[in-house]
Protein backbone atom coordinates (compact mmCIF):
# COMPACT_ATOMS: atom_id res chain seq x y z
CA UNK A 1 0.00 0.00 0.00
CA UNK A 2 3.05 2.76 1.00
CA UNK A 3 4.90 1.87 -1.77
CA UNK A 4 1.85 2.88 -4.33
CA UNK A 5 1.34 5.53 -2.20
CA UNK A 6 4.18 7.07 -2.52
CA UNK A 7 4.60 6.34 -5.85
CA UNK A 8 1.66 8.47 -6.16
CA UNK A 9 2.87 11.08 -5.00
CA UNK A 10 5.71 11.63 -6.78
CA UNK A 11 3.84 12.26 -9.69
CA UNK A 12 2.16 15.27 -8.18
CA UNK A 13 3.56 18.70 -9.20
CA UNK A 14 5.26 21.17 -6.71
CA UNK A 15 6.17 18.26 -4.65
CA UNK A 16 9.41 17.03 -3.32
CA UNK A 17 9.53 13.70 -1.99
CA UNK A 18 12.58 12.84 -0.05
CA UNK A 19 14.03 9.04 0.99
CA UNK A 20 16.38 8.24 3.07
CA UNK A 21 19.01 5.11 2.88
CA UNK A 22 18.90 2.01 4.97
CA UNK A 23 21.65 1.12 6.87
CA UNK A 24 22.33 -2.66 6.10
CA UNK A 25 23.82 -2.71 9.50
CA UNK A 26 20.90 -2.26 11.62
CA UNK A 27 18.46 -4.35 10.20
CA UNK A 28 16.99 -6.89 12.19
CA UNK A 29 14.56 -8.48 13.69
CA UNK A 30 13.38 -7.78 17.15
CA UNK A 31 10.49 -9.42 19.39
CA UNK A 32 7.11 -7.54 20.18
CA UNK A 33 7.09 -5.58 23.06
CA UNK A 34 4.10 -7.96 23.72
CA UNK A 35 6.05 -10.94 23.21
CA UNK A 36 8.83 -9.86 25.58
CA UNK A 37 5.82 -8.80 28.69
CA UNK A 38 5.25 -12.39 27.98
CA UNK A 39 8.83 -14.00 27.95
CA UNK A 40 9.39 -11.90 31.44
CA UNK A 41 6.38 -12.73 32.97
CA UNK A 42 7.24 -16.07 32.26
CA UNK A 43 3.83 -16.93 30.56
CA UNK A 44 5.23 -17.78 27.46
CA UNK A 45 8.84 -19.68 27.23
CA UNK A 46 11.72 -19.26 24.35
CA UNK A 47 10.49 -22.61 22.65
CA UNK A 48 7.01 -21.27 22.26
CA UNK A 49 7.76 -18.11 19.70
CA UNK A 50 6.57 -17.96 16.37
CA UNK A 51 7.14 -16.29 13.57
CA UNK A 52 4.20 -13.81 13.93
CA UNK A 53 6.33 -12.99 17.09
CA UNK A 54 9.04 -11.26 15.11
CA UNK A 55 9.17 -7.78 13.13
CA UNK A 56 11.43 -6.93 10.81
CA UNK A 57 13.53 -3.35 12.17
CA UNK A 58 14.74 -0.85 9.29
CA UNK A 59 16.21 1.89 10.07
CA UNK A 60 16.34 4.77 7.93
CA UNK A 61 19.26 7.51 8.06
CA UNK A 62 19.41 10.52 6.35
CA UNK A 63 15.99 11.66 5.26
CA UNK A 64 15.36 14.17 8.16
CA UNK A 65 18.56 16.25 7.66
CA UNK A 66 17.31 16.36 3.94
CA UNK A 67 14.13 17.39 4.67
CA UNK A 68 14.88 20.00 7.43
CA UNK A 69 17.19 21.30 4.99
CA UNK A 70 14.72 21.98 2.30
CA UNK A 71 12.17 23.79 4.88
CA UNK A 72 14.82 26.10 5.72
CA UNK A 73 16.08 26.67 2.32
CA UNK A 74 13.03 26.73 0.75
CA UNK A 75 11.50 29.02 3.80
CA UNK A 76 15.15 31.61 3.79
CA UNK A 77 14.54 32.41 -0.05
CA UNK A 78 10.64 33.08 0.55
CA UNK A 79 10.20 30.23 -2.35
CA UNK A 80 6.65 29.15 -0.69
CA UNK A 81 4.43 30.34 1.32
CA UNK A 82 3.12 27.20 2.62
CA UNK A 83 4.81 23.52 3.71
CA UNK A 84 2.55 20.21 3.69
CA UNK A 85 4.61 17.54 5.58
CA UNK A 86 3.94 14.27 5.77
CA UNK A 87 5.13 12.86 9.15
CA UNK A 88 5.23 12.49 12.30
CA UNK A 89 8.52 12.92 14.03
CA UNK A 90 9.12 15.57 16.17
CA UNK A 91 12.47 15.95 14.84
CA UNK A 92 10.95 18.89 12.65
CA UNK A 93 10.47 20.81 15.44
CA UNK A 94 13.27 23.36 14.19
CA UNK A 95 12.32 23.30 10.38
CA UNK A 96 8.86 23.90 11.51
CA UNK A 97 9.43 26.60 13.95
CA UNK A 98 11.80 28.29 11.28
CA UNK A 99 9.52 28.33 8.50
CA UNK A 100 7.40 29.92 10.85
CA UNK A 101 9.48 32.88 11.96
CA UNK A 102 9.81 33.34 8.13
CA UNK A 103 6.01 33.55 7.71
CA UNK A 104 5.51 30.06 5.85
CA UNK A 105 2.15 28.63 6.45
CA UNK A 106 3.44 25.32 8.17
CA UNK A 107 0.60 22.09 7.62
CA UNK A 108 1.07 18.64 9.18
CA UNK A 109 0.01 15.54 7.88
CA UNK A 110 0.92 12.80 10.51
CA UNK A 111 -0.63 9.85 8.72
CA UNK A 112 -2.66 8.57 11.38
CA UNK A 113 0.27 8.87 14.16
CA UNK A 114 -0.10 10.53 17.63
CA UNK A 115 2.82 13.71 17.16
CA UNK A 116 4.28 15.57 19.88
CA UNK A 117 3.00 18.63 21.80
CA UNK A 118 6.25 19.92 20.92
CA UNK A 119 5.71 19.36 17.65
CA UNK A 120 2.37 20.47 17.67
CA UNK A 121 2.99 23.73 19.05
CA UNK A 122 5.19 24.64 15.66
CA UNK A 123 2.78 23.97 13.32
CA UNK A 124 -0.03 26.06 12.08
CA UNK A 125 -2.27 23.18 11.10
CA UNK A 126 -2.97 19.65 11.48
CA UNK A 127 -4.84 16.82 8.85
CA UNK A 128 -4.88 14.04 6.95
CA UNK A 129 -6.35 13.54 3.67
CA UNK A 130 -6.05 9.90 3.18
CA UNK A 131 -7.94 7.21 5.06
CA UNK A 132 -6.36 4.72 7.04
CA UNK A 133 -6.36 1.31 5.46
CA UNK A 134 -7.27 -1.52 8.03
CA UNK A 135 -4.70 -3.99 8.59
CA UNK A 136 -6.38 -6.75 6.95
CA UNK A 137 -6.88 -4.49 3.43
CA UNK A 138 -3.14 -4.08 3.84
CA UNK A 139 -2.24 -7.73 4.39
CA UNK A 140 -4.36 -8.86 1.42
CA UNK A 141 -2.87 -5.69 -1.18
CA UNK A 142 -0.60 -8.37 -3.25
CA UNK A 143 1.53 -5.19 -3.58
CA UNK A 144 2.03 -5.29 0.12
CA UNK A 145 3.20 -9.14 -0.15
CA UNK A 146 5.10 -9.20 -2.94
CA UNK A 147 7.10 -6.17 -0.66
CA UNK A 148 7.69 -8.29 1.83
Amino acid sequence: WSIEFFEHLKSKRKLAFRKGELMDSNINYVLTPEIIKKLCRGSIEFDDLKEDDFKLNIQQKGVDMKIGLDIATLSYKKQVDQIILIAGDSDFVPAAKYARREGVDFILDPMWHKIKQSLYEHIDGLTTKVARPDSESIKNDPLYKKNL
